[in-house]
């Protein structure tokens, strides 16, 4: 069961389709410019994108900025390597029950949330990774995997 079934496929703003991923582990987080953190899990994510492509990982960013100067100033800098969608209304975060920057929801092969992490932290990288990978190579991991990431929120 994919989140958002109510959104169609489209690369318009706020519009987000998991159904679009049906059988990769795919990885949406959510981030704004004004966000710390953000600065260094958009490089992290580029990362994960990059190794875990051939496995089946996709990530998608959703990204809580009002105005677009703030969104293309931030990946001047901080340019993102993955699909970026702005949800300039907060209609997604609303969806998500986003409550801090930046937050990820990782969702298995078949659809279902197996993680979700909120902020973003250097020395939880590692722990961070090891949830992407059991998600790529384990089909029924849900409940392992959520108690692992909610321990270090």
């Amino acid at each position: 069961m994919f989140l958002c079934s109510s959104a169609s496929a489209s690369d318009e703003p706020g519009i987000l389709d998991l159904n679009d991923h049906k059988g990769q582990v795919v990885l949406v987080d959510f981030w704004a410019s004004w966000c710390v953190p953000c600065r260094r899990s958009i490089p992290w994510l580029n990362n994960m994108q990059e190794k875990y492509r051939d496995q089946g990982l996709v990530i998608i960013g959703i990204n809580e900025d009002a105005a677009e100067d703030d969104f293309v100033e931030f990946l001047k800098n901080f340019p993102a390597h993955f699909k970026t969608i702005r949800d300039t209304d907060g209609s997604l975060a609303r969806e998500f029950d986003v409550v801090a920057m930046p937050s990820s929801y990782i969702f298995d092969r078949d659809g279902n949330v197996v993680a979700r992490h909120l902020g973003f932290k250097v020395r939880l990288m590692d722990d961070y990774e090891a949830v992407i990978r059991n998600a790529l190579t384990e089909s029924d991991a849900g409940t392992e995997l959520i108690s692992a990431t909610q321990a270090h929120p």
